[in-house]
């Protein structure tokens, strides 16, 4: 098939560039409005207890968890006469605005002294906008500029969720820019550097730049059925440049090496094909199916990775078999064009990788040894990872929303923002329930953690009234049910937060109840990645084990790789709470705040992206060491002739995705750098301690064991498996 694909491709070389070009120029026509239909949200569970109970006030109640804050200061004082009236009119002015379900503030619930800062100069109003995430920032588009620039002498910051996510998105934008403006001119210094030639260099940029084009073009499409993450476009412009220089670094140099042992054009073409060229299909099958896992969750923001990913690697791949032929056919010889080297080997010395896999032969014992150890030690803090949300803590300091949310936890003494609400709809007209929600009240009330209990009867603290019910008080009943606010003493986030959900979702109640709020929603999530997770490892164990049998014939090779992998990961997540959970570094990180806890879903999309790239050096590396062993049958050799001959592509592929990664390192978004370090740690660690250390290692000492397969699944590879095919 890749020999077919290679003689049509240099033949039709002029028609596939006039193609591709074309398909450049509509699919950055459709995908360049792709920024304006994502979304910020997406970390919610669809049809858990939490979105159900939010879904319901909003529409049964017309209220629900404040999502919108605003921070007010007055000069002469809260309290003062002419700051009261202004208070109050900004509220009923608020409360107002199209999409504004509900507006309450310090003053217009009788000066309730949670709602007051410390230092009696600042107050909050609270508002719910109604709708999702896409809603909530339309509506908040038109709020903001009523308001931003005070309200009567009264200055108006503004914070909460929905401030956040507008942050979030307008953030993304500017590190986009700032990422591209520095990874290109570096990640084209270094290729020039690689391949020791300008024209070569150029290559694999222009794949990377067709695999970002492609991607877009595919979540634009995506956004008129579904919701799709802006966080996406990290993804997208990250991995589109990464993938499309691994592909086209493993294609180039093997095609090069070819013409440097005398192959015409085409027949270099041919055999890079046939060889590293079955070596990409390989590896894009192997990360989109790791990538694919993600699917199984079900937080849109999680999907969308999926998403652009999956795209990534097909555009990806696509180029480098179809494009990258087509290009090296028109270029011919100059493809050493602007070289100062007439080797058209591998980009790396060749003696420094064939003896360290020489040395690592020898001496495979205390050189798997000390790999492991330093693996164990970076992993060591793995285990006292501690997981949150993403909040307004993830933005720079220097945010908006990152600025009233700080105001509010160092002055504010209750967590009126963080309330966990108790939704009882259907429980019958409230007002012929009164004693029963008295009861109720009192009961949550005298739970562990609890700061105040409202409700339709009153206010509630350690089991007993503390507020008759008022005007206010009203806003708890509707037709047909009523609804609690129990307001934390704690973090949400914490294991006092998280013990508080339980205890109110197991308090016995005289109607059946279900709760909202960061914390109930973070309880959700907890669930919904814990229940997934074992079905995403064995979708990529499963598939891994598969298509590195289909490759090798080996029943070892695959389980090799697999414990490998997880070995190499387990070091990645430790330097990842070392550095972000406990604080370290910051001063090469970029400055962020320390929250004492990780966002619960980066580590997945670390998890899954790392598997599946840490994959794409492991097949590469096998493809050619299997290749020397089908050609002598000595497997000490054939690891020693493998590293020799891919070690330095492998290093330089590394390096190059490593550095696109590292560029995530400028975003103001923490979870973001927590991501662009993850991978690139991960990338880095398995192409030096795993594929140069540790797989020669073990290859040693397995022995023609490598090889092994049970008699019916060795029949079954001599059937279906995947034959080099002249090399």
């Amino acid at each position: 098939m890749l020999d077919k694909l290679a003689a049509l491709v240099t033949v039709r070389r002029k028609l596939v560039l006039v193609l591709s070009l074309l398909f450049c120029v509509v699919a950055g026509g459709l995908g360049a409005s792709v920024t304006t239909k994502l979304s910020a949200g997406g970390f919610d569970v669809p049809g858990a207890e939490s979105t159900r109970a939010a879904d319901t006030l909003s529409e049964r109640f017309g209220t629900g968890e404040p999502n919108l804050v605003l921070l007010v200061t007055a000069p002469d004082g809260v309290d003062e006469a002419a700051t009261v009236r202004k208070g109050e009119e900004l509220t009923g002015r608020l409360a107002a605005e199209p999409g504004v379900q509900e507006a309450v503030s310090y003053w217009t619930l009788g000066k309730a002294p949670s709602l007051r800062g410390a230092h009696a100069d600042s107050a909050l109003v609270l508002a719910h906008i109604e709708g999702d995430e896409d809603q909530v920032g339309r509506y908040l588009e038109q709020i903001r500029p009523h308001y931003q620039d005070g309200f009567e002498g009264l200055t108006v910051e503004f914070g909460g969720r929905a401030e956040a996510n507008r942050e979030l998105g307008d953030q993304i934008q500017k590190d986009l820019v700032l990422a591209e403006s520095l990874v290109l001119p570096l990640t084209l210094i270094l290729l020039v550097f690689v391949f020791r030639g300008v024209i070569a260099a150029l290559l694999p940029l222009a794949l990377g730049v067709v695999a970002i084009i492609g991607t877009l073009a595919v979540l634009r499409l995506l956004t008129e059925a579904t919701d799709v993450s802006v966080f996406a476009m990290n993804l997208t412009t990250g991995l589109g440049l990464g993938l499309g220089i691994d592909y086209s670094l493993f294609v180039v140099s093997r095609h090069r090496e070819e013409l440097a042992a005398g192959a015409t054009v085409s027949e270099a073409i041919a055999t890079s094909l046939r060889t590293a060229g079955r070596t990409v299909l390989y590896s894009a099958v192997t990360v989109a199916l790791s990538l694919s896992a993600l699917l199984l969750f079900p937080m849109y923001f999680l999907r969308s990775f999926a998403y652009a990913g999956i795209a990534v690697v097909a555009f990806a791949a696509l180029s480098a078999l179809v494009l990258l032929p087509a290009l090296l056919a028109v270029v011919g010889e100059r493809v050493n064009k602007w070289s100062w080297s007439r080797r058209g080997s591998e980009p790396a010395g060749n003696r420094v990788w064939s003896r360290l896999a020489a040395f690592v032969v020898r001496r495979p014992v205390p050189m798997a040894t000390g790999a492991i150890a330093v693996l164990l030690l970076l992993g060591s803090p793995f285990p006292g990872i501690r997981l949150n949300l993403a909040d307004e803590r993830t933005l720079p300091a220097d945010a908006e929303a990152h600025r009233v949310n700080t105001v509010l936890l160092h002055d504010y003494a209750a967590r009126e923002m963080d309330p966990l609400l108790v939704v009882a709809d259907g429980s019958g007209a409230p007002r012929g329930r009164t004693a029963d929600i008295d009861a109720y009240a009192r009961r949550l009330s005298a739970l562990d953690h609890v700061s105040r209990v409202d409700g339709l009867t009153g206010s509630y603290a350690d089991g007993r009234p503390i507020a008759p019910a008022t005007a206010f008080h009203r806003r708890y009943a509707a037709e047909n049910g009523t609804w609690l606010s129990v307001v934390p003493a704690v973090d949400p986030y914490s294991d006092e937060g998280q013990a508080l959900v339980r205890d109110v979702r197991t308090a016995k109640a005289p109607f059946e109840v279900r709760t909202a709020g960061k914390a109930s929603a973070f309880r959700d999530t907890l669930d919904a990645l814990t229940g997934r997770m074992p079905y995403c490892l064995l979708l990529i164990a499963v598939t891994t084990f598969i298509l590195l049998f289909l490759l090798t014939g080996s029943v070892v090779m695959p389980v090799k790789a697999i414990v490998l992998n997880l070995l190499s990961l387990t070091a990645t997540f430790g330097a990842a709470v070392w550095v972000f959970q406990e604080g370290h570094l910051r001063w090469l990180t970029g400055d962020f705040t320390v929250t004492g806890g990780i966002v619960a879903t980066t580590p997945i999309m670390v998890f899954c992206l790392a598997f599946g790239l840490s994959m794409d050096y492991e097949v590469f590396l096998l493809s050619r060491i299997k290749e020397e062993y089908d050609a002598t049958g000595d497997t000490a050799r054939s690891v020693v002739r493998g590293l020799e001959r891919t070690g330095g592509i492998v290093t330089a592929a590394a390096a190059l995705i490593a550095l696109v990664f590292l560029s995530f390192l400028t975003s103001g978004i923490t979870h973001m750098k927590l991501l662009g370090l993850g991978l690139a740690l991960a990338v880095v660690v398995d192409a030096t301690l795993v594929r140069g250390v540790l797989l020669p290692a073990f290859m040693r000492l397995a022995g023609r064991f490598n090889w092994w397969a049970p008699a019916p699944l060795a029949r079954l590879h001599r059937r279906i498996g995947l034959k080099e095919g002249g090399g």
